[in-house]
């Protein structure tokens, strides 16, 4: 009685035999693969899917330089300007979230001079940040100018800390109206008049968040 309610319970019954005592279980399954006789014919299919892309929220930037110049010094500070290169946001997401904002932020490093000069600290250099693509909404907005410590104001931190380049305050707004923002920025460095002659070198890092509301 016990054999034929394990055959025809399959998996369950054979649990329950398994419970009962493990080598029984063994046994079992043995026994039954090797009174398997040869195939007489094999075929095979084959099983394919097409799974789309969900889209993601990516930044990309056309170039990883960017020298400045001098123009504009003065007798009371020399300076030196360009331009950051296009920062562009794509949103390509089947589905942007509802109730989150993205947002891209700039920091800059030490000017580190290649002969030993002493550095020129980040607060030198400030950004005026700009839309490149243009938005009707004003979902998507650039950040305030960021002043250098030469200058004065409240904004005249420089590029010490994390400073705004481009945000929405609306990921599925911005998204429904373009899927893809590009904004720069014009970049200046002021220093002393007395600072030292020679090449510098900073790294300038910018980064793309999303957050909730």
């Amino acid at each position: 009685m016990v054999k034929r309610s394990v055959v025809k319970r399959g998996v369950v019954g054979r649990a329950v035999v398994g419970a009962v005592g493990g080598v029984m279980l063994v046994g079992v399954g043995t026994a039954a693969m090797a009174a398997h006789p040869d195939a007489e014919d094999t075929s095979v299919v084959e099983i394919g899917v097409e799974i789309e892309s969900v889209g993601a929220l990516t930044m990309t930037v056309d170039g990883t330089e960017s020298t400045l110049v001098e123009d504009g010094s003065t007798e009371e500070f020399r300076q030196f300007t360009g331009e950051l290169p296009n920062v562009t946001v794509t949103d390509d997401r089947s589905d942007a979230p509802e109730g989150v904002y993205w947002y891209v932020v700039g920091q800059a490093s030490d000017f580190v001079g290649d002969a030993g000069q002493a550095p020129i600290g980040p607060e030198h250099l400030g950004w005026t940040p700009a839309m490149v693509t243009e938005s009707s909404s004003g979902a998507v907005y650039e950040g305030d100018p960021v002043e250098t410590v030469l200058d004065e104001g409240l904004d005249a931190v420089g590029l010490e800390g994390e400073e705004l380049l481009v945000m929405t305050l609306d990921s599925q707004e911005a998204h429904a109206e373009n899927g893809s923002w590009t904004a720069n920025a014009d970049l200046v460095l002021r220093t002393e008049t007395d600072v030292a002659p020679g090449s510098y070198s900073s790294v300038l890092t910018l980064s793309l968040f999303e957050d909730g509301q």
